[in-house]
């Protein structure tokens, strides 16, 4: 597995080794020592998410608030989605700034996205399927979201697709009034 950073450094993406042949193709999506040496420390993750999108489908930005706040470790097991990650934690140079990233199941990358961090994602192709491991369960109590299309991050999302929101997500708040992390 190579590790590849990106404009925010506490961001990552793991991109496997893939064998092919006249079969098909084989690779490791994961193996905890690996990942574990690759990011520098002990990661554990306590829950998986899958969810089903119809292309032009928007999720996010999403997070949780301490005590919940959550890692994930993204990837597309159907299809390709413009995935997206804010740094919400204040201490931190890029606070307020995003990284991007297309993941897709013919890439077979993963994007590592710590704690302190929003994440959501659009779907680009018709049935994207997106597996997504967690370090923290889900609580609603502490769940958050900000507005994807918030004036003051500018997110550049891809241009040509419709974009389909939850109830949810269109009320997100702003990012000025979001709570971040220290």
């Amino acid at each position: 597995m190579k590790l590849i950073s990106l404009e925010i450094s506490d961001i990552k993406i793991l991109e496997p080794e893939v064998y092919s042949d006249e079969r098909g193709e084989f690779f490791e999506a994961y193996n905890y020592k690996k990942i574990c040496e690759l990011l520098g420390g002990g990661v554990t993750f306590v829950q998986d998410n899958q969810s089903l999108s119809k292309k032009g489908v928007l999720r996010g930005l999403h997070y949780q608030i301490n005590p919940c706040a959550q890692g994930k470790l993204v990837r597309v097991v159907r299809g390709e989605i413009f995935d997206v990650a804010v740094d919400l934690r204040r201490s931190s140079p890029t606070f307020g700034h995003y990284v991007s990233y297309n993941l897709s199941s013919d890439n077979k990358k993963q994007i590592w996205i710590p704690a302190g961090f929003a994440h959501g994602f659009l779907a680009l192709s018709e049935n994207v399927e997106v597996l997504y491991k967690t370090t923290g369960y889900y609580n609603p109590l502490c769940e958050r979201c900000i507005k994807w299309d918030d004036s003051t991050i500018k997110i550049k999302w891809p241009k040509g697709i419709g974009k389909t929101l939850s109830n949810k997500d269109m009320d997100g708040k702003n990012f000025k009034d979001t709570e971040y992390f220290d």
